[in-house]
């Protein structure tokens, strides 16, 4: 397979959206946990457009606003009719005072605050400013961002989100926007699968951005929510292919598992995957990205990348190939799961 390939998202707007079996993923442009100078963020950006990928995912949280601006100067180069766009609703960013100043993983920001709003007008407001820090008149895909309890603490405060989403009018604000064709497709951009298997009971979704969650680490989605997409034909997003780093580094010292430093019984078992695949002669960064692929409900990987060269890795990365008898011994070690797709499985 190539970063190129391309994909479709199913939508119940005007006909399907086109992917790539690559996108790219935002966050890292947003200056998470480190400053990213502009011109290395811009390479990055012409890098994953040289090769091939043509889907781009962003949101007004990575780095309050930066990483759609970024996004802006880069689509003014490409041409927004050669790319697949996608960003998120939920938070708004105000003007504030520099101790006002929201203070998450990203550095080097804007003055802005974030406020959560799943509104009607929430959701139409932070469309709007989305296009004008983007610079553009539409986005492809439209995304709830982060209604579970990973970001907000609790199941009981994750229920609430979802219902404010519902019961204030933010899903109509998305219907309707996608009904008007304003954009082709709407889900959710979330930390976990138990929020996004809510979100199908309760709305009509085209597809989900999921971090993390279905990888070489975790398969519970398997249980319900993977097969439910299969069921109704829903697209998956895949982010945070290596669960914020450690599937890429190896359970090295400092390594973080889902944003945190990783815990030691996360370290010995991807130790132990990489060791399989040491066997093998694959290293556990290819397994880990192409591994996600093997399921049909997955349409596109969006692995992040802060600059130029981690752009062509990562493409590189989905050239490599990687033996059947890889993911058998790793089934046959308890360390994959038996019902896991694998890639060239029929």
């Amino acid at each position: 397979m190539k970063a190129s390939d391309p994909v479709t998202l199913r939508s119940k707007g005007r006909g399907a959206v086109a992917l790539t079996r690559m996108g790219f993923g935002g966050a890292p442009l947003g200056n998470l946990y480190r400053r990213i100078e502009e011109a290395d963020a811009q390479a990055a950006l012409d890098a994953a457009y040289a090769g091939g990928v043509r889907y781009f995912d962003t949101a007004p949280q990575y780095g309050l606003g930066l990483s759609e601006m970024r996004f802006g100067k880069a689509i003014s180069r490409f041409g927004r009719e050669k790319i697949t766009l996608s960003t998120k609703v939920g938070r708004l960013l105000e003007d504030c005072s520099p101790a006002e100043v929201s203070k998450t993983g990203f550095v080097d920001v804007p003055q802005k605050r974030i406020v959560y709003d799943y509104s009607y007008d929430g959701v139409m407001r932070s469309h709007e400013a989305s296009l004008h820090r983007l610079g553009v008149d539409s986005v492809d895909i439209l995304l709830v961002h982060d209604v579970d309890a990973f970001t907000h603490g609790s199941r009981e405060a994750s229920d609430q989100r979802v219902r404010e989403l519902f019961d204030l009018g933010g899903f109509r604000a998305l219907d309707e926007l996608r009904a008007a064709g304003t954009v082709k497709a709407i889900g959710a951009g979330v930390n976990e699968w138990e929020v996004c298997e809510k979100l199908l009971g309760l709305g009509d979704f085209d597809g989900f951005l999921l971090a993390g969650r279905y990888t070489l680490l975790e398969q519970e989605a398997l249980n319900s929510f993977l097969p439910l997409c299969e069921k109704r034909d829903v697209g998956i997003i895949l982010g945070g292919p290596y669960n914020s780093g450690i599937l890429a580094t190896g359970a090295v010292e400092g390594a973080r598992y889902n944003y945190e430093p990783a815990p030691e019984p996360i370290l010995a078992r991807v130790r132990q995957i990489e060791a399989v695949c040491t066997a093998h002669e694959v290293r556990l960064i290819e397994a880990a990205l192409q591994f996600v692929l093997g399921h049909s409900a997955v349409k596109t990987v969006i692995p992040g990348a802060a600059n130029a060269g981690e752009v062509e890795a990562n493409i590189a990365l989905m050239d490599k190939p990687v033996p059947a008898a890889l993911w058998a011994d790793l089934k046959s070690q308890g360390l994959l799961r038996e019902d896991a797709p694998t890639p060239g499985d029929a």
